[in-house]
């Protein structure tokens, strides 16, 4: 993509509404604009980050077993009302009504209308086990939006619900996206720790949150700093085997978020040393309920006896918009954003330090064309902007690579190779150059 031709609104003044680091940069780079409170348009630079993480996390929920639908962002008020959940979910639902005075909502989560799908469609164990999900938009009408796309109003989420016979089985469903998440994030370049957490509105007597920790977190959090070092699992993982070491491994050790924090358990459990106290940003979380809207509303199939018997149910949340907030707290400097390969925007830009001139168009349209034959994913800044500007934007978008084109380095075949994440600059000739960044690129 030429930058000439692409939409790329940046600012160079912070807007005075963005308190964190994310919101901020998002701003700066031109991935989003507000539209209304905690509400955002998605612009071209944002809205391909996006898409990469909502890639990865449809490849490891395909890996894990689950299967994808898509159910509507509107919902019916009386599915709510046979789960008892439409009064109490609270001020947080959208409530609306149609033109013929029927009761609607804005989905804020889809226990409800998976277990309807459920219901209608499914009536042996042999059908079992099942696991559903979806990516799909949601709203939650918080009383004081902020921080961007961190805690806004309308958001993307990925949402899985997992259907067993029984406890053993069910409890197995909750492993293997434990395992998932684990995997899905360290893709993305971030060290989550599986917490215990509150079940909240959606219920349940186990649940865990995944947290990567940052300054601008809005959870207070507390584990044992060896949680941090353990590897994620490979890409050799079964996941119809056992999945238990993988689990106890993790919660074996101490982790947990305010609402489930046990100062004394704490300092009993971890030695001094070894005691992490900081802020934390959810970016996933996972629940096991067993009956509880199964019995509320009937899904239940016929077991090896003929009886009847309620589905043991479990149901499994991504924040993926959350997560382009979330890899970006975790990773920028005083100069911008610094993307993990994996969920770049873009491979590589490429600067073009004197645009019109015939030598140096020449040498980057036939650079672009080779990266773009190797199927590298370029944004060319092919505009007429000053040296100094164009090294300003591309550190404020954090492509992974910069490759840098001006007139001496032409005359001579060589360009220079910026690693944003590290700074490191290294000149070598347009061969090496192009081996080094597909390698690099194939290797993440």
């Amino acid at each position: 993509m030429k930058l000439s031709r692409f939409f790329l609104p940046t600012l160079k003044e912070t807007p005075a509404e963005a308190q964190i680091a994310s919101h901020r940069l998002m701003l700066r780079a031109g991935m989003i604009r507000q539209s209304a409170a905690g509400i955002y348009s998605w612009l071209p630079l944002g809205l391909r980050v996006l898409k990469k993480i909502e890639a990865i996390v449809r490849e490891e929920q395909a890996r894990a077993g689950a299967i994808e639908l898509l159910m509507p962002t509107i919902q019916s008020a009386d599915l709510w009302r046979e789960s008892k959940r439409y009064d109490d979910y609270g001020a947080e639902m959208l409530r609306i009504k149609d033109r013929h005075e029927r009761d609607l909502l804005y989905g804020p989560t889809n226990e409800e209308l998976i277990t309807d799908i459920f219901r209608g469609t499914v009536r042996s164990y042999k059908d079992l086990p099942l696991n559903l999900y979806h990516t799909q938009w949601k709203f939650r009408d918080e009383i004081r939006p902020r921080f961007g796309v961190m805690r806004g109003r309308e958001f993307l989420m990925k949402d899985a619900y997992s259907f067993d016979l029984d406890q053993v089985a069910a409890r197995h469903s909750y492993n293997q996206m434990f395992v998932a998440y684990l995997r899905t994030f360290d893709r993305m370049g971030l060290k989550a720790i599986p917490m215990a957490a509150d079940t909240g509105p959606i219920g349940g007597d186990m649940s865990h949150e995944f947290v990567i920790l940052a300054e601008t977190g809005e959870s207070e959090v507390f584990c044992h700093k060896d949680l941090i070092e353990i590897a994620a699992p490979g890409d050799n993982i079964d996941y119809d085997a056992d999945l238990t070491p993988f689990i106890e491994a993790r919660t074996k050790l101490y982790a947990a978020t305010d609402e489930k924090h046990d100062a004394q358990e704490f300092e009993r459990a971890v030695p001094k040393e070894s005691r992490i106290s900081a802020r934390g940003i959810e970016v996933g979380h996972i629940f096991y309920f067993g009956t509880k809207y199964s019995d509320a509303m009937g899904a239940t199939v016929t077991n090896a006896d003929g009886a009847q018997v309620p589905v043991e149910m479990g149901s499994y949340g991504i924040g993926v918009s959350r997560l382009v907030g979330g890899i970006i707290e975790a990773s920028h400097d005083d100069d911008g954003i610094i993307w993990p390969q994996s969920v770049a925007p873009f491979d590589v830009g490429l600067i073009n330090l004197k645009s019109g001139d015939a030598a140096c168009d020449a040498a980057c349209e036939d650079f672009y064309a080779q990266l773009t034959r190797a199927r590298v994913d370029v944004l060319y800044d092919d505009t007429r902007e000053r040296a100094g500007a164009k090294f300003s934007t591309m550190d404020l978008i954090g492509l992974p690579w910069q490759v840098i084109v001006g007139p001496r380095g032409v005359s001579s075949g060589m360009v220079e190779v910026k690693t944003r994440a590290t700074g490191a600059r290294e000149e070598m000739s347009t061969q090496a150059a192009i081996t080094k960044l597909t390698a690099g690129i194939a290797s993440s």
